[in-house]
Order: C-alpha cells, then structure tokens, then sequence
C-alpha cells in the first residue's frame, strides 16, 4: 500500500463520525435505488404472469390462416410456439338483438389450445367432444338471446362471403355479405363462459367454443402465436406475409413494455425518470458534501503533500480510493439492505394480495443480476463523480494557499456589518453568529443548500406519491356489495330459496336483494334544471319531454332505515299513497372529475310513469310523489351490455311491497341479490356449488364486483405501501445529509467556539448565540426551499399528469407544514450534539487546532 492510500485510510479512522455518516448515505442511497429496482422488477413479474393465467400465454393472435402457414410460421426463428384453432364456421343467430352482430362463430378447440387460452366458466363445464359446446354470456345479454346449459343447438354452419372473398372475425359485419352454410351440426350446450378476449369488439359473430381432438388441416384456422422477443410482437404481425389479420395480447404485452398502450407506457416511464432522479439527486449532494467536508480538513495536509512532490493526479487519487474504500463497504451493505428490506415489502403486499385477490399467482421477490448490477454501477458512479469534482478543485489550488489556507476565508469588515435591529433583538450574542456567517458564507452556503434540499426531497417525494396514489384511486371503484347475482327470467320463488341458502354461505356479512323496473315519464321543460337544459340543448319553452326512469324496489327493512337515516316522517313514506325519495343528477361538463348537478328545479314533484320493455308501455300510466334526495341506499345493479348510456341519473327508490301496485303482471325485470364478505373469492365458489346443487337452467349472471375491480385495489395498496417506504428511506437520505454537513461544520469551527468560551462566554450566551445560527439556517433554507419545492412538485404533476386522467394537482400543504417544522428540529437537534461534544473538549487543545 503506498503513502497516499496510508494518509487515506489515517484519516478516515481520525474523522469516524464524518466517514460512518458518508457510509451510511451510501448504503442508503445503494438499498434505495436496489430495492426501488427490485420492487417494480417483482410487480412487473407478478402482473405478467397473473395476466398469463387470466388472458392466457400468447403474444398474438393470427385470423383465417390455413395449415400449410401455420406449419411455416411454427419454424420462423422469432416464434417460440403456435397454437392453433379450428375456424369450424359461421350461423345465423335467430332473434338476435344487436344487428352488428347477427352470427353465431364456433370454434374448435383441441387440448393445447384449451391449456392456451384460459376460460372462464359461469356455468357448467368444458365440453368433452365435439358435440358439446361453451356458449359466451353476451349472447344474453348484448344479443338478447338466452341458452341454458343442456339446450340443443341446431346449427347451418358455413362462410361469409363477400363477392369471392370469404370474411373473418376480424372483419365487421357488411350489409353487402352472405352467408353460405355448408354442414348442419347439432350441439349441446354444457356450459356458459365470459367473453373470450380474442373475440374483438367489432367482430360479427359470438364465440362458441367445442371441442376437436385435432384441428382439421384443410380447413381456416386462427393461430395463438408466444414470441421469443414480446418486445416484436407489433413489427412482426405486420411483416407477415399475405397481411392477415392479427390482434396484440395487450393485456399481457402492456406489463411486458411492449404494448402500444402510450397513456401506460408515458405513466411507467414519467414514474420512473421521476424516482431516478430523486435518488441520484438526494444521494449525490449527500455524499458530494462529504467528500468537501473532507478536503476542508484535509487542505493543509494536501499542501504539505504537494511541498515534497506530490503530483495533482496523485492527490486526486487520494480522494477517489477514499471514495472507492466507502463505496466497497457501503455498496454490499446497501445491496444486502436494499434486498432484506424489500423482501419485508413484499411479504407484506403479498399478504394483502391473498387476503383481496381470487388470483392463484404468488406476489414474489424478483431478483436480477443485470438490476443488481446496475445498483452497483450507479452507486460506484455516484460516490466517483462525488469524489472526483472536489478533488480536482483541491488539486489545481497553489502550494502555499493550502498550507496558509488564505483562501478560506477573503473579506473586508465592511462586509460583516450588521444591521443594529440584530443587535436589538438578540444581543451580542446573535450579532456575533451573524457575523460569523457573513464572514465565511461558503461554510454555511452548504448547510442552507442542505437543509433546502432535504425539504425538496421530502415534499416531492410526498408529492409524488400523492399524485401517484390519486392517480389509482381515480381508477378504483367503490361500490356496496362485493357479490351480485341478477337474472331476469327466474321465478320470484327460486330466487328467494337461492337467497336464503346464499346469505348463509361462510364469509358473507350483509346481504339484500332488489329488483329494477323501467318506466318512462313526460316532463315540462321549464322544470328542468337550467344546467341539464343547456347540456342537452332544450330550452325551458320547449315542449314536454321523455325520460327514461327506474324505480329500485329494495328490502322493507331496508328502505325503512334509509327514510330514517334521511330524518324524513316514516309515515309519510310508508303508509297508503305515500311519497317516494328518488335521486335525480346530471352530468356537470364544467367539472370533467364527475360532479354532478340536480336534475330537477324543485325539491319535490309529481310524475305520471309508465312502464316500459324495449321502448314500448306494458302498462297503464300511474302517478307518484317524489322527493329529491342526493343519494340511493344501495348501488344498483350491474347495466347489461348494450343498455342506453345517459348522461344524467333517475332513480326513484321503494319498498319491496310496492312492486305488486306498481309493475304489472307478467313483467319481466331486472331481479339481483347483493352479498358483501370477508372472503369474496371463497363465498363465489361456495354460492357456485349451491348453483349447481340446484340445477338452475334459467339465464343468470354472477359477478364477483370484488374481482372486477381488485387490480385497481392491489395497485392502489401496493402504491400506498411504496410510497410510504419511498418517502422514510428519502428523508433518511435527507436527515442523514443535513446531520453530516452540520455537525462537521460545526466541528470545524472548533478553534473559534474555543475562543469564545476563553474570553467568558457562558453557555447561556453560547446556546443562544447558537439559537440564533438555528433559526437563521432554517429561515434561509425554507426561503429557498418552500418556493422550489412547490415548483418541483408542480413539475412532478405535470410530469406524470395524463389527458384524461382526470388528475388534480394537489398542493403539499401538509408536507410543507411538516417540513417546517422538521428543518428547526432536526438543526436544534444536530447544533446541540455537534457542540455537545465540542464542550467536552479541552479549550487550549481546541485552541491550538490549524483550521480557522
């Protein structure tokens, strides 16, 4: 080891409070920027491969191919495996409602393909054979026709043909086409299953599934196609030859980074420049002051070093293999750090993910050694380039300047008046620390810009986090009930003996039932609210006008509490010829986050409704009495497919009793029973087995609404979880920052504080002198702080807003409120221990210390 590395390590063992806090700002900042990686690499492998299991593992998929392509395009180098289905041919669909989509498709599925493509079963099984077949739930409800599982499917099964082209699915339906059926088949129905994702929006025909031992090489097959490199998916659908047409994986290929999502793509990549830069900012000024406040003590010493041949690039080296002897004990421990931490995260998140998700797929740790490698690599950067800038400014300085250390401090005492207010306030005292912090600015420049930056780092940290959990919180939907069963053809007895054997199934907490009927009424004009009229472009003289209404018949008990809890006389609403509450809102376009606005001028109103079916009256017209409320009691339920979006809400709400008065014999409705549980996934199963215990063959449909929304809900715990560990290890990077720069400075002023307490300065003038030098940092720092950070959090918005997010730039009150108040606790706190350990000190020691 030659004398340099010697003099180095010499003293770094002289100032261990200085090198123990540098290392521990490498630690921080290495498990930081490791456990940030390793955390979003784990979340990147959990969604990817719970999207596998619910969208299936395949890339692309490929329309109307025949075998001899599939066969050519299984041993393209870029394919890792094809899977194909059989296109077995198109039907019309008999009394089919929606006239862009008059076809039913079926599909022949073999075993690889089952194992593909997975499927989501409502009812029944998979078919066995190939005269079983899946029928797809939409053709209820956005077709309008209903099979149960053991119907017979009597189907003319052929091609659409277009002059002498024939037409796919991925071809929309055209006025101008035929059907040629070319076989009849005859299919049972075993079963029913959610819309498979492959069949696009526009496609003319429902997916109907069956089972084939083999795909039928002469015929039209479409293609499941899984890439060695995800990333190509799109350059190489378009480059196969003879254009077929293909559709993208996106809810796969979107965790992948390798989907056209640019909403998503812009959101990833905003969030982490963003993250990024935090880090390399907090962990390059911590270790960047340290390595000042090393050559500060160290000039005299360079200076000597350079008297007897010392060379500047021998002198820069000393600083660097201190930075490279930090780096090799701080770096392994911030990468073990890092690490540990996180995997406590995760264990934590994977915890919540279990307890709120039917997903099967573990939340697991992901480690990468090319991620763990690029910690390394930006960490060893960080503390180099940290190393390196004051080092070569302690190099190029002249012999004698080191020595005598003349350039530390160059001023006129015209310069360090003060102002007689000084002296008023705080005595000699605060006149004396005010002097001494015009007379070597430079010294304390670095406190203020720590202290600035620490409340910048906090705040933006805070602010990210905010405006990131906002952000999945806008995507999250809360509703009443976790568990919805709606059907609208089952007699009124079965659905009640379902309801008594499902609200006793284990998990569930609350249960209730309700039934949807629609009516419509004539309103004048001039009783609409002048918003609505101007969004819908009536004007109050206009004639009377139609609006569809639904009146929500709920449980007694139910609807008696919710009068109670409106403070409303129960009698009023009860009894005979009583009152009705209803919720009457319009969309606001003035406020785009959903505000909505009264539709009705009054607080009360007399409507005469009819009942209504597909747009036609089923019954005589009836009056009621309504009283506007601003909420209903219980969500409705689910809209089906294909139903009218308005953009207002009318919804009058009665007791269960009321329905016999008010619906007329014979009307088909809308019934639902609601269920929330501890155990959402758990209680479905448990309610599908009574289902199939009571062989139910009449249409129904089963959500689990907590499944519906749950990846919003995981990502806003899993938002809210990162953000709390991102802000503890940011302003621990920032308390760390404060506290090095502080307490060396201060112990840099060793021989000045000596002298002060030789000439009687007593600790009560001492501390307040000290007090002083407190509040004057913290003021200067939050001057320059507040202002900058309340910029930067802006930029952070703007940063990661999206159009049509509808997120709302929110102002870091709080965050500025905390970072007030921690900027004079944590200097009092740090001033007190750096001088606390200078008055153990013995002064004539302190007084012969070198540095000024």
């Amino acid at each position: 080891m030659n004398v340099f590395n010697k003099v180095t390590l010499q003293n770094m063992k002289k100032s261990r409070t200085r090198t123990l806090v540098t290392i521990i700002g490498v630690i921080l900042s290495t498990a930081m920027i490791t456990g940030v990686a390793t955390f979003a690499l784990s979340l990147q492998s959990y969604m990817v491969k719970e999207s596998m299991v619910r969208y299936g593992n395949w890339h692309l998929e490929v329309f109307d191919v025949d075998a001899a392509f599939a066969e050519k395009l299984a041993k393209d180098p870029e394919v890792a495996a094809v899977v194909p289905f059989e296109n077995v041919g198109y039907a019309t669909l008999e009394g089919g409602k929606n006239p862009d989509k008059p076809y039913l498709f079926m599909a022949g599925f073999d075993t690889k393909a089952f194992d593909t493509f997975p499927i989501k079963i409502t009812a029944g099984r998979l078919p066995k054979n190939s005269s079983e077949v899946l029928v797809p739930s939409h053709v209820a409800a956005n077709g309008g026709v209903t099979y149960a599982v053991g119907d017979t499917l009597f189907l003319d099964l052929g091609t659409r043909q277009m002059g002498d082209h024939s037409l796919g699915q991925d071809q929309p339906y055209a006025a101008e086409e035929a059907l040629q059926p070319d076989q009849r088949k005859i299919y049972t129905v075993v079963g029913t299953f959610v819309r498979p994702i492959f069949e696009k929006r526009a496609a003319p025909g429902y997916t109907l599934i069956t089972r084939k031992e083999s795909v039928d090489k002469s015929g039209s097959c479409s293609l499941f196609v899984t890439l060695k490199h995800p990333r190509k998916a799109k350059s190489f659908a378009k480059a196969l030859v003879g254009k077929p047409g293909y559709m993208l994986n996106d809810n796969l290929l979107r965790f992948m980074g390798a989907s056209d999502d640019t909403v998503f793509n812009v959101f990833l990549y905003s969030v982490g420049s963003i993250l990024v830069l935090l880090i390399m900012i907090g962990s390059i000024f911590l270790i960047y002051n340290s390595f000042v406040i090393s050559l500060n003590e160290r000039t005299r010493q360079f200076g000597i070093l350079a008297s007897v041949g010392a060379t500047p690039k021998q002198l820069r080296y000393s600083v660097l293999f201190e930075g490279v002897c930090i780096g090799a004990i701080g770096i392994p421990i911030g990468v073990l750090a890092g690490l540990t931490s996180i995997r406590l995260v995760i264990q934590l998140v994977a915890q919540n993910f279990t307890t709120i998700t039917s997903s099967e797929v573990p939340l697991t740790m992901t480690i990468s050694l090319p991620i763990l490698a690029a910690a390394v690599g930006v960490s060893l950067i960080t503390i180099l380039i940290s190393a390196y800038l004051p080092a070569r400014k302690a190099a190029k300085t002249p012999i004698m300047v080191n020595i005598r250390q003349t350039n530390e401090i160059k001023i006129e005492s015209k310069q360090v008046k003060t102002a007689p207010l000084a002296a008023q306030i705080y005595g000699f005292e605060g006149m004396l620390a005010l002097k001494n912090f015009k007379r070597n600015k430079k010294r304390y420049r670095s406190i203020v810009f720590s202290l600035a930056l620490s409340v910048v780092l906090f705040v933006s940290a805070r602010t990210f986090g905010a405006h990131l959990k906002q952000a999945a919180e806008r995507s999250a939907v809360d509703t009443d009930y976790d568990i919805v069963f709606t059907t609208s053809d089952m007699e009124e007895q079965l659905l009640f003996q379902l309801y008594d054997r499902f609200k006793t199934v284990e998990g569930v907490t609350n249960s209730s039932y309700q039934t949807i009927a629609a009516y419509s009424t004539n309103v004048d004009a001039e009783t609409l609210s002048a918003d609505y009229r101007k969004t819908a472009g009536i004007k109050a003289s206009s004639a009377p006008i139609q609006l569809p209404v639904e009146i929500q018949f709920i449980e007694d008990r139910e609807y008696q509490r919710f009068i109670e809890s409106l403070n409303l006389p129960l009698k009023k609403y009860t009894g005979p010829n009583a009152k009705m509450v209803a919720a009457a809102k319009s969309k606001d376009q003035k406020h785009p986050q959903g505000k909505r606005v009264d539709l009705f001028t009054q607080s009360t109103q007399r409507f005469s409704i009819v009942p209504q079916r597909e747009g036609t009256a089923v019954g005589p017209e009836q009056t009621i009495d309504v009283t506007f409320i601003d909420k209903i009691p219980i969500d409705t339920l689910p809209s089906q497919s294909g139903a009218a979006v308005n953009p207002f809400v009318f919804i009058v709400v009665a007791p269960f009793q009321w329905k016999e008065q008010l619906v007329p014999s014979g009307t088909q409705l809308n019934q639902g029973l609601t269920f929330s549980s501890k155990n959402p996934a758990q209680s479905v199963k448990a309610m599908e087995q009574i289902l199939k215990e009571a062989s139910v063959n009449t249409t129904y449909t089963f959500y689990n609404v907590n499944e519906l929304f749950e990846q919003n809900r995981n990502i806003l715990f899993v938002v809210d979880v990162f953000t709390y560990v991102f802000v503890v290890m940011i302003s621990l990077i920032a308390i760390a920052n404060v506290f090095n720069t502080i307490s060396t400075n201060i112990r840099l002023r060793r021989r000045e504080l000596a002298m002060l307490r030789s000439v009687g300065m007593t600790d009560r003038d001492f501390n307040k002198m000290m007090v002083f030098e407190c509040s004057f940092y913290g003021v200067r720092a939050l001057l320059i702080g507040v202002p900058a950070s309340s910029i930067i959090s802006w930029l952070i918005y703007k940063g990661i807003f999206i159009d049509g997010s509808n997120i709302v730039f929110i102002f870091p009150w709080v965050s500025l409120s905390i970072s007030i108040v921690s900027v004079f606790l944590i200097v009092l706190i740090t001033m007190l221990y750096a001088v606390s350990k200078i008055n153990k000190e013995n002064i004539i020691d302190a007084l012969r210390d070198d540095m000024i």
